[in-house]
């Protein structure tokens, strides 16, 4: 009999991609669309390993409960894993995994279409043309050859967006606790965390939540920023302080914002809410600035990004039941 894997927060294309993928692999696949938390455990009935992504809430008390149902594996389709209580997986014998790496491009170049979009207001021209109005009148913008561009972060997804801006001609300035060699190589100078915030036009963040990481960019760190600067957040929602960012967009310190994650959105994105009034007042409030531009945590989704999500995760999964060691980035607590 095939090992089973349960997914969580499943939607159509998690389920196509994983189904035509699983013919390499064998294993017996069940899907869920809601997040998995204390709310849904004891749905989970006879399975191997669970597959779990950003929003669901994988803590002590849920992972005891898998550990009740012989869960093994707790697989994340995903490269960050701050939702995941390690230590007490570790406790009860689960090994825990995660995609370390999928098309890191696909995010880097999100990052840079948002800036585009802020910047030279594309998506109010199209608007605009659309009801035949063809003034120009709001729509300059800036140069992006000879700006400073300031990079938190420089892993894979980083790395891919450095590379990007040193092709528009921006200087990049870069932060990170080690000093990647190729990049210093194509002229991206490391400097303190603060130097970084002090110099760019523009921040784009590219590391993981920690608790060092928590708020990284909060009423402080707003301060040492120029007056206008534009922030770009395609990791994670916990990096930004919403009630900072949305004072500094008030007064103008931040020219422009462009964010693909956020941190209450568990509720919020995934989900269609059109005919909804949602409750959360921040993120309506982010919404209602002119120079703020907001995604749904799309910036992961291309083709060629599923693919690889699912491949590694099968074989994450199916490496670690039969034994098998699997790449020391995908093994979160072995």
């Amino acid at each position: 009999m095939p090992n089973k894997l349960t997914f969580f927060s499943s939607k159509p294309y998690d389920k196509t991609a994983f189904q035509q993928t699983n013919a390499a692999y064998g294993l017996e696949l069940e899907f869920f669309e809601t997040h998995l938390g204390p709310h849904i455990v004891n749905a989970i009935d006879h399975t191997d390993a669970v597959c779990v992504f950003v929003n669901d809430k994988v803590n002590a008390e849920v992972i005891a409960a898998l550990a009740a149902k012989q869960v093994k594996v707790i697989a994340l389709r995903c490269a960050g894993f701050n939702n995941v209580d390690l230590e007490a997986a570790k406790q009860q014998g689960i090994k825990v995994c995660r995609v370390p790496a999928y098309s890191p491009e696909a995010v880097a170049e999100h990052a840079v279409a948002m800036i585009m979009t802020l910047n030279r207001k594309t998506h109010k021209a199209y608007n605009r043309v659309r009801e035949q109005n063809f003034s120009l009148n709001g729509l300059m913008g800036f140069d992006l050859h000879g700006k400073t561009v300031g990079l938190i972060g420089t892993g894979n997804i980083g790395k891919a967006f450095a590379k990007i801006m040193i092709g528009f001609g921006c200087r990049v300035l870069a932060f990170d606790l080690i000093a990647n060699k190729e990049l210093e190589a194509l002229g991206v100078e490391y400097l303190p965390l603060l130097e970084i915030l002090h110099q760019a036009d523009i921040v784009s963040l590219h590391c993981p939540l920690n608790e060092q990481t928590h708020h990284l960019i909060n009423a402080e760190t707003l301060s040492i920023m120029k007056q206008g600067v534009m922030l770009i957040n395609t990791s994670r929602g916990g990096l930004i302080d919403t009630k900072s960012v949305i004072q500094a967009l008030k007064t103008g310190k931040l020219g422009y914002l462009g964010i693909d994650v956020y941190e209450q959105e568990d509720k919020l994105f995934f989900k269609d809410l059109s005919d909804t009034i949602i409750q959360n007042d921040l993120i309506q409030r982010l919404m209602g600035f002119p120079n703020v531009l907001v995604t749904a945590h799309q910036a992961f989704f291309t083709a060629e990004a599923m693919s690889q999500i699912a491949n590694t995760t099968l074989n994450n999964v199916k490496t670690l039941l039969e034994g098998g060691n699997i790449h020391p980035q995908a093994a979160l607590n072995l």
